[in-house]
């Protein structure tokens, strides 16, 4: 056993490799820098994009998944007890609205104007215009521009929408 041992070592310092007890030049800040680079990204993986990002993505998520024809994805960010124009449409309503839509082959086409933001208490308000079209065709068959405002509140650690009003624009 002595022999293998010697044998390695001999090895090792014909390699010009440096023996298992001798320490590097700069290992100890070369584990420094390591540990101070693990420590950086827990603290930047610990940030939270701000609320108000938050909810402007939820709006900006629905609208692409209305455009790609998915009902499901377009009422994601809406609460189970959502009311859209004081009970003119709920969340079900909505997503069957989107289904029939696809189902006799129109499309719809979202664009979402700059959604403002404001907090109110542990509430947020976002406001926005958006001009919606659908149809078959080259030209839309239908289209019209309308301000929005929705309500959010938090839901397990996720921005939901539970509210909406709509107005016509143009």
């Amino acid at each position: 056993m002595r022999r293998t041992i010697e044998a390695l070592e001999h090895t090792l310092a014909y390699s010009g490799k440096p023996h298992c007890s001798e320490k590097l030049p700069g290992s100890d800040m070369r584990k420094i820098l390591v540990l101070a680079a693990f420590m950086l990204m827990a603290v930047a993986g610990c940030r939270h994009k701000p609320d108000e990002d938050r909810v402007r993505e939820a709006v900006a998520a629905s609208a692409r998944a209305a455009e790609a024809g998915s009902p499901g994805g377009t009422v994601a960010a809406l609460t189970g007890d959502f009311d859209g124009n004081q009970g003119v449409l709920d969340k079900r309503g909505l997503e069957n609205l989107l289904r029939v839509i696809r189902l006799r082959g129109q499309s719809v086409h979202a664009l979402v104007g700059p959604i403002d933001t404001e907090r109110r208490g542990d509430r947020m308000v976002a406001t926005f215009t958006v001009t919606l079209t659908a149809g078959t065709g080259v030209l839309p068959e239908q289209a019209g521009a309308w301000r929005v405002e929705t309500g959010w509140r938090q839901e397990g650690g996720e921005w939901r929408c539970y509210t909406a009003s709509w107005t016509k624009a143009i």
